[in-house]
């Protein structure tokens, strides 16, 4: 399932190609215009125009609604895969363990560079080309059970942007499956820096606070957030940085941040043990 702004017709359709070649698997390709007419595409391609920018998890949320298969694969529309394997890979980790919820894959430069330590989704990073447990996924570089996907509620409309895997992630470990970072699963990605979208500080900051407020225990939830207050004051030193990401701040307490489903401690634990425990 694809994503896009209609802006890089050229990189959608090699992120498509890169899908339909893959072997041994059924593949079905859903592309969603967030806001935006699509290019002419491959008639086998599934596609959905929605009349406006509903952000990142509401579009990817309407392209899952318009697919059939057993497992979602979420890639960027400038992002590909290389390898010809990867749907049968993806597809033989999730038919050899029930309780996987979730994979994230490795994103990789295509020119060559090191693999970017934000892209591996645990807290000591290490070796990128380990894989392990982990407590969370990136959203455009995974695949995941639908059943998992369904019942852990979707990702949150609301957020927009930043956060919404976390959010659906955390539902999923709730829910008693567990999520791994698989190394062997390469998408191809250029460089980039989250800084570029507009609102960055303040969506992630608000999301953090959402995401506190609707997903755990309260006692979690205050370390949680100031964890992320010190965290920020100590890495971003610009006031430019630093006042849309408080006013972000300030958002996710006065606004409804959704329905409220409190993790189970016993999940926090074994969230502990996959090297994260949700204060972080």
């Amino acid at each position: 399932m694809l994503l896009t702004m209609g802006n890089r017709p050229a990189e959608l359709r090699r992120a498509i190609a890169s899908v339909f070649e893959q072997e041994g698997v059924d593949i079905e390709v859903v592309v969603v215009g967030n806001g935006a007419d699509l290019p002419d595409l491959d008639e086998r391609v599934v596609t959905v125009r929605l009349p406006e920018n509903v952000g990142i998890p509401a579009g990817r949320n309407a392209g899952v609604r318009a697919s059939t298969g057993d497992i979602i694969l979420f890639l960027d529309d400038d992002g590909w895969y290389r390898s010809r394997n990867l749907g049968r890979h993806v597809h033989d980790r999730f038919a050899a363990d029930p309780s996987l919820g979730a994979l994230s894959f490795r994103i990789s430069d295509p020119d060559g560079g090191p693999d970017q330590r934000r892209h591996v989704p645990r807290l000591r990073v290490g070796d990128p080309g380990r894989s392990s447990r982990v407590t969370t996924f990136l959203g455009g570089a995974s695949a995941i059970r639908r059943t998992a996907f369904e019942q852990g509620g979707g990702l949150p409309d609301a957020f927009f942007y930043a956060h919404e895997e976390t959010d659906l992630a955390w539902r999923i470990l709730d829910a008693g499956y567990h999520i791994e970072y698989d190394a062997e699963a390469v998408m191809y990605h250029p460089a980039t820096s989250p800084t570029r979208h507009a609102d960055f500080y303040r969506l992630n900051a608000r999301n953090r606070v959402w995401l506190a407020k609707r997903n755990l225990p309260w006692p979690l939830a205050v370390v949680y957030v100031a964890v992320w207050v010190a965290l920020t004051v100590l890495r971003e030193r610009s006031l430019s940085a630093l006042r849309p990401w408080f006013s972000g701040f300030w958002e996710g307490w006065r606004t409804d941040a959704g329905e409220r489903r409190p993790i189970r401690w016993s999940t926090a634990w074994r969230m502990t043990l996959a090297g994260r425990p949700p204060i972080i």
